[in-house]
């Protein structure tokens, strides 16, 4: 894999994703291992690949950074829990437990797992529909999500809002119509400003949502207002079927804020992801310059949705070249190894581990029952806003609380 992963930018990527991908570094397994302490307690120094990152009217991360085998072996079990539970959410789909939308995000781990290693629990996500691994890591349950797909009162929205509309506290969401999460993301950073956070919103979107005119508009408000945002493109290489470099004149994402600086990132590397995130929250928090655009440069193994079979606008061949030389997984465990962090057999049990809790959680959501009819009248208003009366589907019908 280590050799396959280093090959050129021409070998790794087919002639229709060059143009977008350009010289950013895709490899997961690039960064260098620069100094290893005697005690595994204490950080290790390594140093991210000079290509994992390009910039558009700012100055890039640091290419050396400094990591604990702790927060190592975390993101792996995070990682493979994540996969773990999209895995699991396919084979309910393809058993019919699973109805209607469902959008996986296979491959994809090193950017839902990084974002929350770069980020406090007191800062705010919003994405689109490919939600899952995010509402997990923002406080969520594998139980709670996957009883949400199977519409479940175990689920966290009580069986009610099935997969594209998942939240926690700090997690808005799992938003169902292409790129209307984007503005409500600059409102909720708008919030945070106005109350005097040190807080700031995440506000994440696919390059098929891109040319949206209300993501733009969007972009306007939270540079003329200064708001702490960072919008961040999912570059996952396809809108539903369509290659971006089909969709979009300009497919360099981070360069399309207008005044708004950006940041291209290898989204394959956990590592380059998490630091880029730990960038731009200190971009927009601590040093208070405004909003700033991430890319994040990544590639989705599955079709759009469950009823997508993903290769008749690409080839097998593609999708099993991306698997075998630039899975994120794969190239963090190769990081763990090499640098002697833990042993195969070690890892091996982490991945044990991980199906068991996937497993255990998918037979509770299963368990759950379906949701009861009056709760047809429930969750309509946030808790304790609620009007001491709500018309039913009559003006004859009416709901006391």
């Amino acid at each position: 894999m280590a050799s396959l992963a280093r090959v050129r930018l021409s070998r790794r990527f087919p002639a229709s994703l060059q143009a977008h991908a350009r010289s950013v570094q895709t490899s997961a397994d690039t960064t260098q291992l620069y100094e290893k302490p005697d005690d595994l307690s204490q950080p290790l120094t390594v140093k991210l690949h000079e290509d994992s990152f390009r910039t558009h009217n700012c100055e890039g991360p640091d290419l050396q950074v400094q990591i604990t085998k702790d927060e190592l072996l975390t993101m792996y079990r995070e990682m493979q829990t994540m996969r773990r539970m999209e895995m699991a959410a396919d084979a309910l789909y393809k058993a019919k437990l699973i109805r209607g939308f469902c959008h996986l995000a296979i491959g994809q781990e090193a950017v839902s797992v990084g974002l929350e290693h770069g980020i406090t629990k007191d800062d705010r996500v919003i994405t689109a529909y490919r939600c899952h691994p995010f509402a997990v890591m923002r406080g969520g349950t594998i139980k709670g999500v996957i009883g949400e797909l199977l519409g479940r009162q175990a689920g966290m929205s009580h069986g009610k809002g099935g997969s594209m509309h998942i939240f926690t506290p700090n997690f808005f969401g799992g938003n169902g119509i292409v790129g209307a999460q984007v503005p409500i993301g600059a409102g909720v950073s708008f919030a945070q400003k106005y109350r005097g956070e040190k807080t700031c919103t995440f506000a994440l979107y696919g390059d098929g949502a891109s040319n949206q005119g209300q993501v733009f508009e969007a972009f306007n408000m939270a540079k003329l207002w200064n708001l702490p945002t960072v919008f961040v493109c999912e570059n996952n290489q396809y809108g539903m079927g369509t290659s971006s470099a089909r969709s979009s004149s300009n497919t360099e994402y981070f360069t399309r804020g207008d005044k708004i600086p950006g940041l291209q990132v290898n989204g394959m590397d956990i590592i380059a992801s998490k630091e880029a995130v730990k960038y731009a929250r200190k971009w927009t928090v601590d040093d208070d310059k405004g909003p700033l655009l991430l890319e994040f440069v990544t590639y989705r193994y599955g079709g759009h949705s469950m009823s997508d079979p993903g290769t008749t606008y690409r080839t097998r061949e593609e999708v099993q070249r991306m698997r075998s030389t630039q899975d994120p997984i794969r190239g963090l465990q190769k990081y763990i190894e090499e640098w002697g962090i833990v042993s195969e057999q070690e890892l091996k049990q982490l991945d044990k581990e991980a199906k068991a809790t996937v497993d255990a959680a998918v037979e509770e959501a299963k368990a759950s029952p379906e949701p009861l009819l009056k709760d047809l009248w429930t969750d309509i208003y946030y808790k304790g806003t609620e009007p001491p009366r709500m018309r039913g589907r009559e003006r004859e019908e009416v709901h006391v609380y």
